[in-house]
């Protein structure tokens, strides 16, 4: 019987590793997203984080004026990266992401986790 228990908690504990590893480090997906930087702070009770927003345009007028949008939410986890981003706040940028299938206090509030920016 304790043979039996014990392998049992093993498995147990595999699974429970594995179910951890795919929500909170596995990346789900990962790529580029364009727009205008609008919003970019750090904010948090516990755990300041690094939060983002940007507008994605689709469609724009002549004057350079985004008809159709939609906000793209992020964090950011890297210093380096938020300071760099800090200075870039209403301008176009170019930001690549990694998305993961859940999320950690520590991390932010948002799954789509910003790695690096540069100037559109």
């Amino acid at each position: 019987m304790k043979r039996f228990l014990s392998r049992a908690l093993i498995v147990l504990l595999i699974l429970l590793a594995s179910f951890f590893y795919w929500k909170y480090i596995f990346d789900y997906s990962e790529g580029y997203r364009a727009g205008l930087l609008q919003k970019f702070s750090s904010k948090g009770t516990f755990f300041k984080t690094y939060e983002g927003e940007m507008i994605l345009s689709s469609v724009q007028t002549n004057a350079n004026v985004a008809i159709a949008s939609e906000k793209f939410f992020f964090s950011v986890t890297d210093e380096d990266v938020a300071r760099k981003i800090e200075k870039l706040q209403g301008e176009s940028v170019v930001v690549h992401y990694t998305e993961k299938n859940g999320r950690l206090p520590w991390n932010g509030d948002s799954p789509y986790i910003v790695d690096s920016v540069s100037i559109k």
